[in-house]
């Protein structure tokens, strides 16, 4: 299975591929959501985990973008931005799930 991480902080992106490596996962990593738009075009991948706080592409107008080419890869935000606003704007930019830490500084 392979999946696409967009994630600007390299120690966040580098801790979340080591892990789905170790269980079994193919990663690919971009660092920003032009990288990620990119790589999301380019090939196939069988879930997309995107932050939303990202250089160029933000990735909700990443998301919208991927949805508007009928990419229908399920996507999961992964973000510090835990408002229940946030939330449901995630959810209803075409995000199948929402992952927020309570902390900023939970990922540093």
């Amino acid at each position: 299975m392979r999946l696409l991480v967009v994630e600007d902080e390299k120690k966040v992106a580098g801790f979340i591929k080591k892990g789905l490596e170790e269980e079994g996962y193919v990663v690919d990593l971009a660092s920003d959501g032009e990288k990620g738009l990119n790589l999301a075009l380019d090939r196939p991948y069988q879930v997309l985990l995107l932050d939303i706080n990202l250089p160029k592409i933000d990735g909700l107008s990443l998301l919208k973008r991927l949805r508007e080419k009928d990419i229908t890869t399920p996507a999961l935000l992964l973000t510090v931005r835990a408002t229940i606003e946030d939330k449901v704007l995630g959810l209803d930019g075409g995000a199948d799930d929402y992952l927020a830490s309570s902390h900023p500084k939970a990922y540093k």
